[in-house]
């Protein structure tokens, strides 16, 4: 019985992170270039997208390149922008009623690649399925400090109380304010850490590790994570008997 079969369709988890690991491994073990294990992981995100639009998933939020990913090659990180650029398919996003966002510095993006990305953004703003967010140029640091920021020159100008700083209040001053906290977060490729990918939002987060690379991460592997998120009690903090 596969995984998809014992999914409890009532329990999906409504947000939905991935960390999309291991593109450049797959590629090396297959005696490729890094930039082929980029190509076939693009792929898997159209795989993965419309497998979660007709899961009934709300929010898919994907770990697209880090502010960290600057520091790469040259060549591979121009062969990325290319790639974003090429990959993203207007069409399919109109076809599974997917609308399209964008978390991260998209200001240090190429220009042509900004331009597509918010013409996707805007033609498929009225759509009213499931959310795909990419996160360009994105890390948690970035963002908290961008967020600081913000709140700290609203206390100067006095538009700001800091008595009312709350969790929320600084959750409504995220990158991220518009959808809710992840329910699970999914990273692929072997390694164990978060690494600086939406650390606030996935404070009660349940967290799924395998050692599968992105571009064989299929559909089976991902009902495989979300029926081991179904398994799980989720208490935030109180206890079983207060659950249930």
């Amino acid at each position: 019985m596969s995984y998809k079969e014992q999914l409890d369709t009532n329990r999906i988890p409504g947000h939905i992170a991935i960390i999309m690991d291991g593109n450049g491994r797959w590629a090396k073990q297959r005696g490729h270039e890094r930039s082929f294990g980029h190509q076939a992981g693009a792929e898997t995100v159209h795989v993965i997208a419309e497998e979660c639009a007709r899961l009934g998933v709300k929010y898919l939020t994907l770990y697209t390149f880090s502010t960290e990913n600057w520091r790469r090659p040259t060549d591979e990180v121009n062969a990325l922008m290319a790639l974003l650029f090429d990959s993203i398919e207007e069409e399919t996003f109109m076809k599974n009623n997917i609308s399209f966002r964008v978390i991260g510095d998209i200001e240090k993006l190429p220009e042509k690649v900004r331009e597509r990305l918010v013409a996707c953004i805007n033609r498929t703003a009225s759509n009213t399925g499931m959310c795909l967010v990419l996160a360009i140029s994105y890390s948690s640091r970035w963002e908290l400090t961008e967020a600081t920021k913000a709140i700290a020159a609203g206390v100067k100008d006095g538009t700001i109380n800091p008595n009312d700083i709350t969790e929320s209040f600084i959750s409504r001053h995220l990158a991220t304010n518009f959808m809710p906290d992840p329910d699970l977060l999914i990273r692929t490729g072997g390694e164990i850490r978060l690494s600086n990918y939406l650390l606030w939002q996935c404070a009660y987060s349940e967290l799924y590790f395998c050692d599968t690379y992105w571009p064989d991460f299929r559909e089976e592997e991902l009902c495989h994570a979300i029926y081991d998120y179904q398994q799980r009690e989720r208490r935030f903090g109180k206890t079983s008997e207060q659950i249930k």
